[in-house]
């Protein structure tokens, strides 16, 4: 019996290794193309429209079409497509072609035989998806901002629509009642894409001739001082504005102008009386407001295979051309670029599409140059900065260009790996000795032979374990010792660690240094970790007490924060901390208080992470506390009491020590946990005021997708949280045996 019950169990394992290993066959169903876009609305219902008249006219081909978050998009590129995981086509904006040029993930027109289609299109279009002589895909709409306005609103007013940034800024005012929640102006003030307006309007500029990024300029500084003024002087716009905000004041009449794209109009609710204009003139230098214009297009991957590409190519053609453009300009709200479009009267006559033409001629084409990326973040915090009130625009453009300067700085020198992979062959036979007496020490192959079959019932457990987290890790750790530029990989050895543990790059009070952040770190995760427990123990002793009644109903309410994810949690929490529409800053009012700018400095940031946090880890060690209790005998603490021990007394000399063998492990899981909750930190405080509020996880993060995609830094960083999160764990451990 024992035989053919091993026969079976060997069988069983068998089968799930072939499974397991076997590469995966080709699905009929992926033999057509993938599609990747981040429509919404009326964007994504003109799209499928589209590519199901297409299939129409081409029976037998298949298109499947997968909706993407625009945050993660160029992320999701990048990291996908060299590993064929990715998408054959896909929709985006220009400004990532150079480094998608660079990095080698999409193909040129030229290999897909598409070069005289690009010569339909506008030569501007065109030149905005070239790079170093090289065209990448075909031009579909462009996308800028103009000034919406509600036409009810404004006649109410008996004004018409603003031509300069005084006739704005004087209707603006007329409008605005805080007290009623009315604003006269709506954008998103603190994001660099929507404050391009006013730059390029002032004269400003990103890039010198040569290429490099300089930001501290008199005209971007005058353009700054204007954006704070209408926040902060004469008080016509939001604080800390996002498009969600924007779009339901204007939707609910309680913004008169607001600035936004196309996309705008497909998200308002249908009957929304609004009109459009494009941008006033800057009435300081007489030149119109110059938001970025960004060419979207169609791109194929790298990873479109060859038997594809003919198939890719006539889409593509389809996509861009006049049909296609006729329906994403009428049921998409789209600004098409195809010059034959306009030949129909439908859309010639289009009143939006003409006032987002006419804005797109006047604009500043994003720029494609891969460093553009590694703008944003600068150019961001020194917005935020600026309209906070904390610092002057001419200092915080300064500190964005030393950041722009170390962020593209060289990588680590390259090295020859060899001493590397025999320091690693030394390490690997060294660790396989002691592997190996410690499995001799402790019997294993004795109990192996003794039964088999209970080893091979923990063996697919171990072979998970193997593939979901000791590979990844081994993979982690030999990509910290590259560094990643424009998709190639060189080997530095130990140089992405010599400089973060040096601190050669950023001073050790930087936000962006490794000591700083790591100082941030043990002091959220102390913090955190002592509220936890604080609440969670003294709740689990209130709910303890004979007199409470409804134990049930308080035990499923309090762990409901634990149940809901923690990422909903902490959208919740961020939109409570809002400093203009938040209920914390509301009922602060209410008792005579005035509004908290909880994301303007370190210490009011750092608490409202904390309290988002505590709010979702104490029902966790209520719940752990709650349990120890229960094992703890009545009779100690009543012959306690019976000795004159007060509440107190009782509370440290008898519950607190029984209570330890199952609060030490439950406050090292805890630390871990908060040591790398990463999306408490992105989610609510997002690293502000100017990243001194993020974590060494979420610094990681900075660094693998917002600059330069420095994997192997990143990676590095992860090793090290790694290393610190052992030794914490070992300390524990030996400290509690010792105990």
């Amino acid at each position: 019996m024992m035989t053919a019950r091993f026969a079976s169990l060997l069988r069983l394992l068998a089968l799930l290794l072939a499974v397991a290993f076997t590469p995966a066959c080709s699905d009929p169903e992926h033999d057509g193309l993938i599609l990747w876009h981040s429509y919404r609305g009326a964007e994504a219902e003109a799209l499928h429209k589209v590519v199901g008249d297409y299939l129409k006219a081409h029976p037998g081909e298949k298109i499947e079409l997968a909706a993407v978050p625009n945050e993660a998009y160029a992320n999701k590129i990048a990291s996908a497509v060299p590993r064929a995981n990715g998408p054959d086509l896909f929709i985006y904006a220009h400004e990532m072609v150079g480094d998608w040029s660079r990095s080698g993930l999409i193909l040129p027109n030229s290999l897909l035989g598409l070069k005289e289609d690009q010569a339909a299109f506008p030569p501007a279009t065109v030149e905005a998806l070239t790079f170093e002589g090289r065209t990448f895909g075909l031009p579909l709409n462009t996308k800028t901002l103009a000034l919406y306005y509600r036409t009810d609103r404004l006649a109410e007013l008996g004004a018409a629509p603003p031509k300069t940034t005084d006739e704005l800024v004087a209707l603006a005012s007329r409008f605005t009642d805080r007290s009623a929640s009315k604003f006269g102006l709506a954008y998103e003030a603190s994001n660099f894409y929507f404050h391009s307006a006013w730059m390029f309007g002032y004269g400003g500029a990103i890039f010198d001739a040569d290429g490099t990024p300089r930001l501290n300029r008199p005209e971007n500084a005058a353009a700054l001082d204007f954006a704070a003024s209408l926040l902060n002087s004469a008080k016509v716009v939001p604080a800390e504005p996002n498009g969600a905000l924007v779009l339901d004041l204007f939707q609910t009449g309680r913004a008169l102008f607001a600035i936004s794209g196309p996309w705008f109009a497909s998200e308002l609710r249908e009957g929304t009386p609004y009109g459009v204009v494009p941008l006033p003139i800057i009435s300081k230098t007489g030149k119109p407001a110059r938001p970025f214009m960004t060419v979207e297009a169609i791109f194929a991957t790298t990873q479109l295979a060859d038997r594809k590409r003919e198939q890719a190519a006539s889409f593509m053609r389809y996509f861009a051309g006049p049909e296609s453009s006729k329906v994403r300009a009428l049921l998409g709200h789209q600004t098409v670029i195809h010059p034959d479009a306009f030949r129909d009267p439908e859309i010639a006559e289009n009143g939006f599409l003409k006032t987002f033409a006419t804005a797109a001629a006047q604009a500043e084409p994003m720029p494609n140059r891969p460093e553009m990326r590694t703008v944003w973040e600068p150019a961001n915090a020194a917005l935020d900065k600026v309209l906070r009130g904390t610092t002057r625009a001419t200092e915080a453009l300064a500190e964005a260009d030393a950041k722009l300067t170390r962020l593209l700085g060289p990588a680590p020198t390259a090295v020859s790996p060899r001493p590397y992979v025999a320091l690693f062959f030394c390490v690997a036979v060294i660790g396989s000795g002691f592997f190996l007496r410690t499995l001799r020490r402790r019997r294993v192959w004795e109990r192996a032979k003794q039964n088999p079959v209970a080893y091979l019932y923990i063996f697919p457990a171990a072979a998970a374990l193997s593939l979901l987290v000791f590979l990844p890790f081994a993979v982690g750790s030999a990509l910290s010792l590259y560094a990643h530029r424009y998709g190639q990989f060189t080997f530095v050895g130990f140089g992405n660690f010599l400089r973060i543990l040096s601190a050669q790059d950023y001073a050790i009070t930087d936000p962006y240094s490794f000591y700083f952040t790591l100082a941030v770190t043990v002091l959220w995760t102390v913090v955190n970790v002592f509220m936890h427990v604080a609440l969670g123990l003294s709740l689990a002793m209130l709910l303890r007490d004979p007199w409470v009644k409804l134990k049930g109903v308080y035990r499923v309410l309090l762990i409901v924060p634990w149940a809901i994810p923690n990422y909903i949690t902490a959208l919740i929490w961020k939109g409570m901390f809002h400093v203009e529409f938040g209920a914390i800053n509301r009922i602060l009012a209410m008792g005579g208080v005035e509004h908290i700018d909880w994301f303007g400095q370190f210490s009011t940031a750092f608490a409202a992470n904390v309290t988002t946090n505590t709010w979702l880890g104490f029902p966790f060690m209520m719940v752990v506390s709650l349990g120890a209790l229960q094992s703890i005998p009545r009779d100690l603490d009543e012959a306690a009491e019976v000795d004159g021990a007060s509440r107190w007394q009782r509370f440290r000399h008898v519950t607190l020590p029984l209570l330890r063998p199952a609060l030490v492990p439950a406050i090292v899981l805890g630390s871990v946990w908060t040591f790398n909750m990463f999306n408490v930190i992105y989610l609510v405080s997002g690293g502000k005021p100017d990243g001194s509020t993020e974590i060494l996880i979420s610094e990681a993060y900075r660094w693998a997708f917002s600059r330069q995609y420095q994997y192997g830094y990143a990676a590095a960083y992860g090793v090290l949280i790694f290393l610190l999160l052992l030794a914490y764990t070992e300390l524990t451990r030996n400290r509690s045996e010792e105990s």
